[in-house]
């Protein structure tokens, strides 16, 4: 985009998103970093104070969103209503992880579908002078929660697998990659942006009270395979997959998940452990999409950090 059509875009931010916003704001000269006062009343409430309030009428605003816990949706939601009625020409949400996609549908009645809950919850940011609120979020679980979003909100739905193809290009055997997925959701969310790489199918069938990792389709002998997924939990299906891959003759495998959610620091399992012959995976990737877990697996073989820094600024625009 020609930088004469480009906007000046002041960003604010929660305070586990700070270095993640640091890193948007050093990709490009028009994106000014703001600060709010996060402060809490005696009785636990937030005492929030927007700093500069009085500078951003006209002017493009965008926040920088990380719901980790049920503790700081509030305050977060509190500033994300504010801001657009601060006479605003335009206001953006970005929330790289969209925490409860993962509770899309109601198998038997009597679930809630919390996604649902917090769709709407967004879905009722007010509309600011310019509109309805942009919302950029990442490898949302299921595409159809697009759905669940009300005319208030444009969501924009981007992806980190573009930071992984660049990172696998890298790597001296480049040639010899083959992409490996643990289930069909995710070969149906992810097969397209990866079609030039082989590739491998995994599924859950289930033998008596378990359910066992096969191999669907595909051939992982000889090669390095990446195993693919939006999110991580527990990790324990993708350990079964490095399991059933190595088995049938991968050479190594690594994972890539654009969400490290590592719930009760599950991430531990996958570090690499002095003296340990064989450590699981030779690499995994994650996005800087929770600011904690970043954090937490910093320096920590086999992970490494893919900053979706330049794909935010890029979606400011």
């Amino acid at each position: 985009m020609d930088k004469s059509q480009k906007k000046q875009v002041y960003l604010f931010y929660c305070a586990e998103c700070e270095d993640l916003a640091r890193q948007v704001a050093s990709q490009s000269d028009l994106i000014t970093l703001q600060t709010i006062k996060w402060r809490n009343f005696d009785d636990g409430f937030p005492n929030i104070f927007i700093n500069n309030a009085q500078e951003l009428r006209g002017q493009h605003v965008a926040f920088l969103a990380s719901f980790s816990s049920q503790g700081v949706i509030f305050e977060q939601l509190s500033v994300i209503y504010a801001l657009p009625k601060l006479f605003v020409a335009s206001f953006s949400l970005v929330l790289p992880f969209f925490p409860t996609g993962s509770f899309e549908r109601m198998e038997e009645e009597g679930d809630v579908a919390t996604a649902f809950t917090m769709a709407r919850m967004l879905s009722n940011i007010p509309i600011s002078k310019g509109g309805p609120t942009s919302l950029v979020i990442y490898d949302i679980h299921a595409l159809q929660e697009r759905f669940y979003f009300g005319d208030h909100v444009l969501p924009l739905f981007e992806t980190g697998i573009p930071l992984l193809k660049e990172r696998l290009h890298q790597l001296p055997d480049s040639n010899k990659i083959v992409v490996a997925f643990p289930d069909d959701g995710a070969w149906k969310r992810f097969h397209k942006q990866l079609d030039h790489f082989p590739m491998v199918v995994c599924n859950k069938v289930r033998e008596g009270d378990k359910r066992i990792v096969r191999i669907k389709e595909g051939n992982p002998a000889g090669f390095h395979v990446v195993i693919v997924d939006d999110l991580v939990q527990s990790g324990g299906t993708l350990i079964e997959c490095q399991k059933v891959l190595a088995a049938h003759g991968a050479a190594k495998v690594s994972a890539y998940v654009t969400h490290g959610v590592f719930p009760k620091r599950s991430w531990e399992r996958f570090t690499h452990k002095n003296g340990e012959l064989e450590n699981l995976f030779a690499y995994f990737w994650i996005t800087d999409s929770c600011p904690l877990t970043v954090k937490a697996v910093e320096n920590k073989a086999p992970f490494e950090i893919l900053s979706l820094a330049g794909s935010i600024a890029d979606a400011l625009q």
